[in-house]
């Protein structure tokens, strides 16, 4: 038996899913889920537009409003391109991406998938050679310019590369665990003889390091007195 869905699934439905964060939110999950909780205005999504708009508010039962202009304008549909001339391969518009639209590799040239490319443009702002752009692909705006099916796909790029992400955090904490751990059990297996070898060691560290201390200080001592020794008498 399926769960039914919440006022922020239904929402989430209805929002393009170009993750751009123009409304304020990491993404269309987030501001579908502030939208339910009436922390957030139907008006913030440009890429959505009026169209969007009016979506949201035969959902939510909200009046339809203007697109607040202060989230961005309606505008035709833009794809991100890379000038291969610029690119330095530093990865940083890849690991922005939020639907795995851009192929590369460190130190190597990076490319826009442009059917995968939402326009979210969250690419432009992290290249440090300034060799991201965006190119209007279409003239129509907003939804007329989108469809539902490049919102469902976008949405499950994303939802994929979260997932992805998650998985790598996890093991690469479990790496890190595992290196610990051995190296705990590495210290309980020592035997007597290898213990009393450390202690040893140890010991001899602790007297050498209390020999130059103690060489260090007559040094210091015996400079102070060659100082005093060559200093005139004062006048009385």
């Amino acid at each position: 038996m399926t769960e039914p869905h919440t006022l922020a699934d239904r929402i989430e439905d209805v929002l393009p899913q170009t993750q751009c964060t123009k409304c304020g939110y990491a993404g269309c999950r987030p501001y579908a889920e502030a939208i339910a909780a009436g922390d957030a205005p139907i008006n913030q999504c440009p890429p959505g537009g009026q169209e969007g708009i009016l979506r949201l508010s035969r959902v939510t039962g909200h009046a339809v409003i203007p697109l607040n202009p202060i989230n961005g304008l309606e505008r035709p549909r833009a794809v991100a391109f890379i000038d291969e001339a610029l690119c330095i391969g530093c990865t940083l518009c890849i690991q922005a991406c939020p639907v795995d639209a851009i192929a590369g590799a460190a130190k190597q040239m990076h490319a826009i998938i442009p059917e995968l490319c939402t326009g979210c443009d969250l690419c432009v702002k992290p290249c440090p050679v300034d060799c991201i752009v965006m190119y209007p692909v279409t003239e129509t705006t907003g939804w007329d310019a989108w469809s539902q099916h490049d919102a469902d796909a976008a949405r499950a790029r994303h939802d994929f590369r979260n997932e992805r992400l998650k998985r790598e955090r996890e093991e690469n904490d479990a790496r890190l665990a595992a290196k610990a751990q051995a190296k705990m059990e590495a210290v309980t297996r020592l035997t007597p003889d290898n213990a009393a070898e450390l202690a040893e060691k140890e010991r001899k560290r602790a007297i050498i390091a209390a020999a130059m201390e103690r060489a260090r200080l007559k040094a210091e001592a015996a400079k102070a007195a060659a100082s005093d020794k060559d200093d005139p008498p004062r006048d009385q």
